[in-house]
């Protein structure tokens, strides 16, 4: 049964936070092997950046890094850690197309993300 939701009206429209997905990675045949969920994530590093960025966390080659943990993918995608990992994986340099590359910390440190610029290539 569907909800009953009411109608925007005027500039009640811009009230929201919205997530970016780069267009090109809908229409581009590079990314067509890519799941719609791992193109998701991908906005949502995106979006992290600008916050990473702004605290600084950029490292001594000037790359700016995040932490997302993959908790808080399974938090906001309403996930499974396996499916958290399969999407980190699709997206990675080692394993999947090479828009994110990790890099470990150890001793129970988060995992650092460079989100790669996709476009440049």
């Amino acid at each position: 049964m569907p909800l009953n939701f009411p109608y925007y009206y005027g500039h009640s429209g811009e009230q929201y936070a919205f997530f970016r997905i780069p267009k090109l990675l809908l229409t581009d045949d590079r990314f067509a092997e890519i799941s719609t969920d791992a193109k998701l994530l991908y906005g949502l590093l995106l979006d992290r950046m600008e916050l990473s960025y702004r605290n600084g966390w950029i490292d001594e080659q000037n790359r700016v890094f995040i932490i997302f943990t993959a908790e808080e993918v399974m938090d906001t995608l309403r996930c499974r850690s396996e499916k958290a990992a399969r999407l980190f994986s699709e997206l990675d340099s080692t394993k999947g197309i090479g828009l994110i590359e990790r890099k470990r910390q150890g001793l129970g440190r988060p995992t650092l993300i460079y989100v790669k610029n996709f476009s440049g290539a």
